[in-house]
């Protein structure tokens, strides 16, 4: 197996990390059009569309975290693969697949029959009200059922790309992706299914995707093999897993938990205008996020490969190109939105008065936006050396320790409470920088050279 990878530890790292994240930040913005694709449509409805949106809003800390789980396994077993790799350990590597896809079965039946059994509870206390409800309900009830697609999709595809395969990632997304386009309008125009619609096509979607991930770690083409008669727990390699994915799964579950602290706190300070606002700032959001946890993933088999193989000089020096190219892409956008905050606002509504809104709170929101390369470049070298107490201190940090806090703090201190509410993102996401930025030079500069 390490000859079949070794290009990870001797290809130039400018190219190798272009050529490897290229694909990854592709399937990342892919992976976006899901949710995006079926917030523009739904906000587009004639007349119900701005109370459908809010409605999908509501779902969204939900989805968050079922794709949480998925991390959990997936983003703690694929960097643990691509160290054994690394060290030329096949046998290992094969049995770290095998453990996560068994895991990630089990914690589909699990997830699938919590959202069907506690739907609307969810919902309500999410932050749907009494006009939302009926939307956000109806969108779950459908995307309930898809969760065993969800898990294989996200969960798989992270050991296809950890092996530096990230081409054939991108197609499971891509696949899935353009599928899901596709449907969108079939079913929630012409069907005339609405939000139900809009589920079901992302469902399907995503049912494609996750075969042609399970068929592609069978086929030929993988070095690194599911087989069948590696499918079973093994409480070693579990351990070592979800340790390092507890991380990923902080920082995407808290997103649920976030979602949820936005969405009650709007609720109360400025209605369903409000909260309709916080669905096209996430959605804006993504935009940022997505294409550089993208970046990352395409770090991760580079940076993890190379400190199995014990050359530290070419981690650092995929690190700095990682800081580098995250920082740039993230100033750009945040000049973007700060720009033309009314052409992002107006690509997930028809609703003037919510579009308006929305344009003078996403300058608030984003400011600090551009800081997220720093954020992100520290947090995957982190998970991808096996750094499992320091990634889960960043991802605290800036989350739980931070940002649900200033939610409910800085409308106590700021006359105008709404818009306290947005301001708390741009504050944590300085002061998390700041602590990450330090915890990571420390830990950091300890790797031999």
């Amino acid at each position: 197996m390490a000859a079949n990878n070794e290009f990870l530890g001797t290809e130039r790292m400018g190219r190798l990390l272009f050529r490897l994240s290229a694909p990854t930040i592709c399937a990342q913005l892919i992976n976006m059009l899901y949710n995006v694709v079926d917030r523009m449509y739904i906000g587009h409805i004639p007349e119900t569309g701005a109370l459908a949106l809010t409605g999908l809003g509501v779902c969204m800390p939900v989805i968050m975290v079922v794709s949480a789980f998925a991390a959990f396994v997936s983003m703690g077993g694929a960097p643990r693969a691509s160290i054994a790799m690394g060290r030329g350990d096949s046998e290992g590597a094969k049995d770290i697949l095998g453990t996560c896809f068994v895991l990630q079965l089990i914690l589909s039946v699990i997830l699938t029959a919590v959202l069907l059994l506690w739907n609307r509870p969810m919902l309500l206390a999410f932050g749907a009200s009494a006009e939302t409800i009926g939307y956000a309900s109806d969108y779950m009830a459908v995307y309930a059922v898809g969760t065993l697609f969800v898990q294989l999709t996200l969960g798989m595809n992270a050991f296809i790309t950890a092996q530096g395969f990230s081409g054939f990632g991108m197609l499971t997304v891509a696949i899935g992706a353009v599928l899901n386009i596709a449907l969108d309008p079939l079913f929630i125009y012409t069907f005339d299914m609405g939000v139900k619609g809009a589920a079901l096509a992302t469902v399907l979607s995503q049912a494609v995707s996750a075969v042609w991930a399970t068929y592609f770690l069978t086929s030929r083409r993988s070095v690194l093999k599911l087989e069948r008669g590696r499918m079973r727990l093994r409480p070693s390699i579990l351990l070592g897993c979800l340790s390092l994915g507890v991380a990923p799964f902080i920082m995407q579950a808290s997103e649920s938990v976030i979602n949820v602290c936005y969405n009650t706190s709007l609720a109360r300070y400025g209605g369903d205008t409000a909260v309709g606002a916080m669905t096209i700032l996430s959605s804006v959001m993504m935009f940022a996020m997505l294409p550089i946890q993208g970046l990352g993933q395409g770090a991760q088999p580079i940076i993890s490969y190379n400190y199995g193989a014990k050359k530290f000089g070419r981690v650092r020096q995929c690190y700095k190109y990682l800081l580098l190219s995250g920082t740039v892409f993230c100033s750009v956008l945040w000049g973007a939105v700060q720009l033309f905050p009314d052409v992002f606002a107006r690509m997930f509504t028809s609703d003037a008065a919510l579009a308006s809104y929305a344009k003078h709170v996403l300058r608030v929101y984003m400011a600090m936006s551009f800081l997220f390369g720093v954020q992100i470049a520290c947090q995957m070298t982190f998970i991808s050396i096996g750094y499992a107490k320091e990634s889960v201190c960043v991802a605290l940090a800036r989350k739980v320790a931070l940002l649900i806090p200033l939610i409910y703090l800085l409308p106590r201190l700021i006359s105008d409470q709404t818009l306290a509410v947005f301001l708390a993102e741009p504050v944590a996401d300085t002061l998390a920088v700041i602590f990450t930025a330090i915890l990571f030079a420390v830990k950091f500069k300890k790797l031999p050279a």
